[in-house]
């Protein structure tokens, strides 16, 4: 395995070692042990799968009391993945990095708490799954609008597939800070 750290801090890149023959290939996608290794040593309660249509943008999603580490990658198809520091005494607070993760590069992103996350789907659907550090609390569950232009993500879509609720949610200098 090898783990990259990213430009915002915390935030890390996971390459899996997969062992690849004519049946297929194989994968370790979690091992607390080695993880540990890297700083990423928490106890994860929940998986979650989703499965999304070409152009549906999730998030940017967070969690707040206490907030939710996440291992996240795709299983299925292709898409654009993006965090966002909302530390607000971060150096780099709302800045933003981008990847590209699919089926085919198998890479997964640790994101920390402190820091929003959400996805385009590039490919004609894309299946993603991701651990949770904590139990989803829809009490706690905050969302940044996808297109705030004090943070100015560069979606790869310009008139995404949004859910009622994302539709909703507010720019980053609007909601409560996360400690």
């Amino acid at each position: 395995m090898k783990v990259t750290e990213c430009r915002l801090a915390g935030v890390k890149i996971i390459e899996p070692r997969v062992f690849q023959d004519n049946r297929g290939f194989f994968l370790e996608s979690y091992n607390r042990s080695e993880y540990s290794k890297y700083g990423i040593d928490q106890d994860f309660v929940q998986d979650n799968h989703s499965k999304s249509v070409k152009n549906t943008l999730r998030g940017l999603h967070y969690q707040i009391n206490p907030g939710q580490d996440k291992i996240v990658r795709v299983i299925a198809g292709e898409v654009f993945d993006v965090v966002v520091d909302i530390r607000r005494n971060s150096p780099t607070y709302g800045q933003w990095e981008g990847f590209i993760l699919s089926a085919e590069n198998k890479l997964l992103i640790y994101v920390p708490k402190g820091f929003a996350h959400g996805f385009c789907v590039l490919s004609d659907s894309a299946e993603f799954v991701y651990k949770c550090s904590e139990y989803w609390s829809p009490k706690d569950e905050r969302g940044i609008i996808w297109n705030d232009p004090d943070i100015n993500v560069q979606w790869p879509v310009a008139d995404p597939i949004l859910s009622a609720k994302d539709l909703k949610n507010l720019p980053l200098k609007e909601l409560e800070p996360f400690n």
